[in-house]
Parts: C-alpha cells; structure tokens; sequence
C-alpha cells in the first residue's frame, strides 16, 4: 500500500458532524501520549498532517484525514489523562463510545498500547469494547525504539497476557521516530481496503 495524498478533512464531536460519503474508516485509539497523532503522520509521510502536543490530551476531537481520495483514518481522542476533571473524560468517552457503537463505515480499528508499559485498565476495557463491537481489530505497541531487544521480548509478553489476547491476534511494534514497523503496518491496515471498497 503507498499512501500518495492524505489531507485533514474535518474534526467531529456528534454524528452530524462526520463524513457524510460511505467511505471505509480505519480508527486510530489509545491512552493520551500514547504517540497517536505520531503514527499517522509516520504512516502518511507527513510531519504536520495530525497534531501532535507534548501536553497528553490535546486531541479533544475526533479528526478525519482523507487518504488517497478513497478512504479515512480517524483519529479518536486519547483516554485516560488524569489531569482533566471526571466530567471532560466521561465526554470524551461518551465521543469514542458513539462513534464505535454506530459508525457503518468503520471497519477497522487499531488499539494502540505503550511498549513500555503494562496495558493499563483502560487499554484493557478498550481492547474489550472494541471486541464486543466485532471489528477487525490490530493491535500495535508504539516506542518500540525505546527499548532493547531483550526488553521488548519480555514486554510482548506482558502486553498478550494483560489485554488477555487471543492467540491468533497479531501484536505489532512500531516506532514513530525511526519508522520501524511502517511498512509491515501498512501492509497490516490495508491490503484489504480495495475488496472493502468494491463490496
């Protein structure tokens, strides 16, 4: 898959605000931090296309970049700040929860944890809720670039167990600095969008 334009369309908090065509959705969810807005821009070649902040929690909205005039990915906002009050974070979730409960279009959506870190309770519930909503789901562990061979060994292990993963699903490290893992991510994400498209 080579990703030849990509553009920024529009930010949605309601249903009425989203994309109005029938074009399929790849949404992009994780912890704030999590390096999100990152990825997208590594995966499009663009430094500038989604917003990235050093401040967790500046994606509020959820954002629609227009990929190759034929399909979106969305980037949903991040979970988890615990710097904002109890009622900015149930709006958000009550922003991501709408989305993923009622949107047609999206067929995918990719979970994105530290690999770092253990996954946190939040991660867990996501990893949950996106299967009880049975989308196609990829799972991808960000900043692998900051650690060792030995260290992600231990911590692909840690991540399986604590999402509780099935053992079919596939666990993919990415590092948005050095664009480790871009190319097997995008074979990943879309060597099927053309058959999604033509259905």
């Amino acid at each position: 898959m080579i990703i030849k334009q990509s553009e920024f369309i529009k930010s949605a908090v309601t249903e009425e605000q989203y994309p109005l065509d029938d074009k399929f959705e790849i949404a992009f969810v994780g912890r704030s931090n999590v390096g999100k807005s990152s990825l997208i821009n590594a995966l499009t070649n663009r430094r500038k296309l989604a917003k990235t902040s050093s401040t967790p929690g500046r994606t509020r909205l959820i954002n629609f970049f227009l990929i190759n005039e034929s399909f979106y990915l969305v980037d949903l906002p991040g979970y988890g700040y615990a710097k904002v009050s109890k009622k900015e974070r149930e709006a958000w979730g009550k922003i991501i929860e709408t989305y993923l409960r009622n949107r047609k279009q999206l067929k995918r959506v990719v979970l994105l944890v530290d690999s770092r870190h253990k996954p946190t309770e939040d991660d867990i519930l996501m990893y949950e809720w996106i299967k009880y909503y049975q989308y196609d789901l990829v799972v991808v562990a960000t900043k692998s670039d900051k650690l060792s061979k030995n260290e992600l060994k231990k911590n692909i292990n840690v991540i399986r167990q604590t999402l509780k993963m099935d053992k079919d699903q596939e666990l993919l490290f990415f590092s948005s600095v050095k664009k480790e893992g871009r190319e097997e991510l995008l074979d990943k994400l879309f060597s099927d969008v053309q058959m999604h498209q033509e259905k």
